[in-house]
């Protein structure tokens, strides 16, 4: 089993919202933190319609990444943020 896939694993049985904050900050950079919430952003604003150059801009992101998640949204990836 891949170690993403332990993360996975662990993630799905946690059931306390604490207990969950706990270990994501236990196993994320405060930058690694940042940058999820980003990507997270990103595609909650790319199902919006905001055009890819304004959300580039309004989080400091290189255009690149705004395409990369709108190429996952193509791709069917985030069904629970539709």
């Amino acid at each position: 089993m891949s170690s993403f896939n332990s993360v996975i694993n662990v993630i799905d049985s946690i059931e306390d919202r604490t207990v969950l904050e706990d270990f994501l900050v236990g196993i994320t950079t405060p930058k690694e933190r940042v940058e999820i919430g980003q990507r997270l952003e990103i595609v909650e604003r790319l199902l919006r319609k905001e055009p890819q150059h304004k959300i580039a801009g309004d989080l400091g992101v290189g255009v690149a990444t705004v395409t990369r998640g709108s190429k996952e949204l193509q791709d069917g990836k985030f069904k629970v943020l539709r």
